[in-house]
């Protein structure tokens, strides 16, 4: 689209860095960079604090082999060497909820080898969250989180605080899945890129800020014309991917992406806190409910009828999962997962992320999968 409706979440994108230096000269907060996306953002933000999510730049780089091994996933190698370039030196603070052991390690060099971090946190959320003992647990270590932050600003975060900032953070959710109920049309008036855009920003704009431009985008979304043809209506399915270049030519080729289930998107937001008269509950219960990372999606696999539920509800062509090289958790779902889906007949293409991904090469394998879906539709 031309009309520049989504142009702020893009600049925003594009200059983060940017944006959380003067967020910080503005303010004079205090930023915290932030892994994974189960990281219990209500208490930074409660805090006065601004979470900002640590993503790669997809550029090559030769500084994280001394810190860990070379068959790390993609994400983490990317992830710690821009910590280690200094990209993020605004940071005064890193904090990580426990996912997958790569990225535990990846947390680990830096918070050892970054000198500008001041101070570092771990949340050990419970991985097999569907056990009986995991609320509990996970209730105990957002309250001592709660307790760190306490004591480090000096500050009391009053139950009042956190229940503001859970309040934020539950609208940006409704707000997003709004947006996303616009990719359901025949011809969504929002692209994939676009979506990207609006949910990666969401993970490091200051929370109030990005609610008000998602209301004004939202507002304007009902009059929008659409320019482009639909095309083939994709999924995609994976861990991280904010590899802006790949979804911007999966959609210049003859398709459009209308959902996806991964951390860099609908998992992040998708569902919002329930009403609780302890505010630490309701924040740690909505860690453990949202839909699961293969991390946490065991024994019972409650993920793959998710996936295919929002194949169905978005009226999915085909389904592409963006598989991070040596990404352990996602790499142990695929086989059963990619069964389920063709099983319900939603055809499936796999490739491999890296750091910097080959989107000429890609490119053939994606017009491949169209004249696949073409045929299929033939016969």
């Amino acid at each position: 689209m031309s009309d520049g409706l989504f142009d702020q979440f893009k600049t925003w994108y594009e200059k983060r860095h940017d944006y959380a230096r003067d967020w910080k000269a503005r303010t004079g907060g205090q930023v915290v960079a932030t892994m994974c996306t189960y990281t219990p953002e209500e208490l930074l933000i409660a805090a006065g604090m601004l979470p900002v999510r640590v993503l790669g730049a997809h550029e090559p780089q030769n500084v994280t082999e001394p810190h860990i091994f070379g068959m790390f996933c993609p994400f983490c190698r990317d992830s710690l060497a821009q910590g280690l370039l200094g990209r993020f030196d605004y940071a005064e603070g890193v904090t990580l909820t426990q996912s997958c052991i790569q990225y535990r390690q990846t947390f680990g060099s830096w918070r050892l080898h970054v000198p500008t971090v001041k101070w570092d946190y771990y949340v050990p959320m419970p991985n097999e969250v569907q056990s009986q003992h995991s609320r509990k647990a996970h209730y105990e270590e957002v309250q001592s989180f709660r307790v760190f932050l306490q004591t480090l600003t000096g500050k009391e975060i009053t139950d009042a605080m956190l229940s503001d900032a859970l309040a934020v953070c539950d609208e940006n959710r409704r707000l997003l899945r709004e947006l996303y109920e616009y990719r359901k049309e025949a011809d969504p008036k929002v692209t994939g890129v676009e979506a990207l855009y609006a949910s990666l920003t969401a993970q490091f704009i200051d929370k109030r800020e990005h609610n008000e431009m998602l209301k004004k985008t939202l507002a304007a979304l009902p009059n929008r014309k659409v320019e482009r043809k639909t095309g083939a209506r994709f999924m995609t399915i994976g861990s991280e991917n904010d590899d802006i270049a790949f979804m911007g030519m999966v959609e210049s080729v003859g398709a459009t992406i209308v959902i996806d289930d991964q951390c860099s998107g609908s998992r992040y937001f998708w569902n919002a806190s329930k009403p609780e008269g302890d505010v630490i509950k309701a924040i740690a219960e909505r860690y453990c409910d949202r839909p699961a990372c293969p991390t946490k999606d065991y024994p019972a696999h409650t993920r793959f009828d998710h996936v295919l539920g929002l194949a169905k509800e978005y009226d999915v062509q085909g389904a592409i999962f963006l598989q991070q090289k040596f990404c352990d958790p996602h790499e142990g779902d695929y086989p059963d997962l990619k069964r389920h889906l063709e099983d319900n007949g939603i055809p499936t293409l796999f490739l491999e992320f890296d750091i910097t991904n080959p989107i000429g090469p890609f490119r053939i394998r994606i017009e491949a999968f169209l004249e696949t879906l073409s045929e299929e539709e033939l016969f």
